[in-house]
């Protein structure tokens, strides 16, 4: 195995879905709980992170959710609220695996809000000292556990599933992978991401 397509929330960056339907609430919406569901996302927030609506149009649908004037830089701030970073040894052993010779690229449901103003301002340098490439669900078209996504990812990095292990926090997502003959690794918790790459 030299190829390994990580996750990205949950995975190597700590996130926490409550910051972000706190944040909605004070906001003014009354459902963020729902808004943000846990297992699979919905709604114009499942329309972003798939890319089938701008963050314009997103912002515009959410906005009547909300009380009177809120900004578009008040959304987009709450929304980020669910990305907590990444720990600095997490970001250590991506760079020590690549330097190993393994291929390392990203596969993450996501969209073009948290990219920008949070999720690349995170790896120092730029993404590409760390993944030798990335997919998003919002550049697919498609989000996990669609097997869509994992044929597009498969496509742009010319992967063998057979020879590339794929690590996930959502069960849904590790059956699709395993579907398409990756092998897999569920990360159940924080220090996972380490544990399960000591041995690389």
């Amino acid at each position: 195995m030299n190829t390994l397509l990580f996750d990205l929330g949950g995975v190597i960056m700590n996130i926490k879905r409550e910051n972000a339907v706190r944040a909605f609430e004070k906001l003014g919406m009354t459902d963020a709980d729902g808004f943000f569901d846990p297992y699979e996302q919905h709604g114009s927030f499942g329309l972003l992170e798939a890319g089938q609506i701008s963050p314009e149009e997103f912002r515009a649908e959410v906005r009547s959710s909300f009380r009177p004037g809120v900004t578009d830089e008040e959304i987009d701030s709450a929304l980020c609220k669910f990305l907590l970073g990444i720990p600095a040894e997490r970001l250590a052993r991506l760079k020590e695996l690549r330097e190993k010779g393994y291929k390392v690229y990203m596969l993450s449901n996501t969209n073009p809000i948290m990219w920008d103003r949070y999720i690349i301002p995170s790896f120092p340098g730029g993404i590409d000292n760390f993944f030798d490439g990335t997919v998003t669900s919002f550049e697919a078209g498609v989000c996990k556990p669609a097997p869509e996504i994992y044929e597009y990812a498969i496509r742009k990095f010319n992967l063998d599933p057979a020879e590339t292990i794929f690590f996930d926090d959502g069960p849904a997502n590790i059956a699709a992978a395993v579907r398409l003959g990756f092998q897999t690794r569920l990360v159940t918790d924080e220090d996972d991401m380490l544990k399960l790459t000591a041995d690389a």
